[in-house]
């Protein structure tokens, strides 16, 4: 991997555990049909009731695609009891609402760094958010950027629509607008071995999950795959290289295959999620019949393998998958794992299943300190995402 500068984990910095204190979750408005053919019209209102539950604990920063959208979406939030002064309206154009894969992700400095005037020096491959162009005049957070200085640093991965769909262009640029917003220093993770050869790195926050301690969360189906392969120079080492540097992580827990349905090929938000920086939760299917039995008892058995950077052994939850959620003869990729955790409270995907109050009684357990607000999510699994995927936080 070339370098031009000092790389964010060598600063100090780090991606902090999704439970860790928020300044804000960033969510897309939905508009393209063509995510929930034939079931679109629920949509919106399952957004409303996530944004008016989110937003009794943090601010909502809210990406409509214009005008009349942002109208729109004020209208559905006012009669759904939603609307907020803490909701903050962002009019850009997007592809698609999925934030957790085309935003950025936020690392925070070490404390020493934002307690000096938040001088952070200059990571590899930045450039301060130069060229995340503001549409409809001055970005609404500015101001408050400006007199926090935040030192957060914003990774803004190269995004292609999961190496599968092509219409991702628009969405390709929110990364950027995100770090502009949030007054953040992007970086632009790349990999090579030389600066001839070197290109942008693609990565999904799906893909990734972390306990803010040094170890990270993936699959092999993902990242390794040659079916929709984002990265095709680079295996495990150079992954595992590219987590050390740029998210100061030191180890790395490698799953095998994600769920059936999964239109991502293997996203780990499906499988298996930190709740705690010794433990996870991780989805199990007992039916030996279905199609997801072998895999996830596969990835059970690497996370009982699996140790920390200090060799300990993980706390290990496991929670049983929903049955089976078809929907025009497809399986779509419902999972208790797509949960959100926010400042007080965490949002679960629920489908009507008698195991959505084992899912949501597990997570009770695990966050007694937060609300648990269980979010259905029947309808919003045809778009081949849930709250996990919708959602992407910045913090504090």
């Amino acid at each position: 991997m070339t370098r031009a500068a000092q790389l964010p984990a060598e600063l100090g910095y780090r991606m902090p555990a999704e439970w860790e204190p928020h300044s804000s979750t960033w969510l897309a408005w939905p508009h393209f049909r063509g995510d929930w053919p034939g079931k679109f019209e629920p949509i919106p209102w399952v957004y409303a009731e996530i944004v008016r539950n989110l937003a009794r604990h943090e601010r909502v920063d809210l990406i409509v695609k214009s005008e009349r959208a942002e109208k729109a979406a004020r209208a559905i939030l006012e009669k759904a009891d939603a609307l907020s002064d803490n909701i903050v309206f962002h009019r850009w154009r997007t592809d698609r609402v999925w934030t957790r894969d085309s935003g950025c992700i936020f690392l925070t400095p070490p404390r020493s760094a934002s307690d000096e005037n938040g001088d952070t020096g200059s990571p590899a491959h930045a450039d301060a958010g130069n060229d995340a162009d503001s549409e409809n005049g001055a970005n609404p957070n500015a101001k408050r950027a400006a007199k926090t200085g935040s030192p957060l640093l914003a990774l803004h991965f190269q995004f292609n629509a999961w190496a599968k769909y092509s219409n991702y262009k628009l969405d390709a640029k929110i990364g950027a607008r995100m770090a502009k917003a949030a007054h953040a220093q992007v970086v632009r993770p790349r990999f090579g071995y030389s600066k001839a050869t070197e290109y942008p790195v693609v990565l999904e926050g799906g893909s990734i999950d972390v306990n803010g301690r040094g170890t990270l969360i993936t699959t092999e189906e993902c990242l390794l795959s040659p079916t929709q392969q984002r990265n095709p120079s680079m295996n495990r080492d150079a992954y595992e290289q590219m987590f050390a540097d740029y998210f100061g992580v030191q180890s790395v827990i490698w799953l095998g295959d994600g769920i059936d349905g999964d239109d991502t090929h293997g996203h780990v938000d499906d499988l298996t999620r930190f709740v705690a920086p010794d433990t996870v939760v991780t989805m199990v299917e007992p039916n030996e019949r279905d199609e997801n039995c072998s895999a996830l008892h596969h990835n059970l058995g690497r996370l009982r393998a699996a140790r920390d950077p200090e060799g300990q052994r993980l706390n290990i939850v496991e929670i049983p998958m929903p049955r089976p959620v078809v929907f025009e003869g497809r399986r779509l990729p419902a999972s208790y794992a797509n949960f959100y955790v926010a400042n007080g409270v965490v949002l679960v995907p629920v489908f009507n299943d008698p195991n959505d109050r084992v899912a949501l009684n597990t997570l009770a357990e695990l966050f007694p300190t937060r609300e648990i607000v269980p979010i259905y999510s029947g309808d919003l699994i045809w778009g081949f995402g849930a709250l996990h995927c919708m959602t992407q936080q910045e913090p504090a």
